[in-house]
């Protein structure tokens, strides 16, 4: 019989307090702390569960880069006509443009760093409705 099992993203950075505060106001979820300062947990309605950890050596991802070149990004997908909506949001919240050349349409795909320097993408969901099966 299969265990149950919680997958979780973690990212590390300096500042864990000030990263998840950032993640936990642009997905409307909720900061958890447990014993440690050291690593806090977002959750957002069962459906995103992120934990910012705390690495005192930790520097940000380079994008386009090749040195310290990303290893993995978030992706958020957003209904198309809010796209221009969640690039305000993330701006407003410190996120910092990478590439964000609208790309049009179903295929509008946003480069933003987080406050920490963590790489993510806002990109259009087609218009679906998210959390609805397609």
């Amino acid at each position: 019989m299969a265990i149950a099992k919680t997958s979780v993203l973690v990212l590390d950075c300096a500042e864990p307090a000030a990263l998840a505060d950032f993640y936990a106001q642009f997905l409307g979820g909720e900061v958890r702390i447990g014993t440690s300062p050291d690593y806090i947990e977002v959750v957002e309605g069962g459906t995103v569960h992120l934990a910012i950890r705390r690495d005192r050596g930790a520097a940000p991802p380079s994008w386009p880069r090749p040195d310290d070149s990303q290893q993995a990004h978030l992706h958020f997908l957003v209904p198309q006509d809010n796209m221009d909506e969640a690039e305000r949001e993330a701006v407003s919240l410190g996120a910092r443009p990478l590439q964000t050349r609208e790309n049009g349409g179903p295929y509008d795909a946003r480069r933003y760093s987080d406050p920490a320097g963590h790489p993510f993408v806002l990109a259009a969901s087609e218009g679906h409705a998210l959390g609805q099966a397609n």
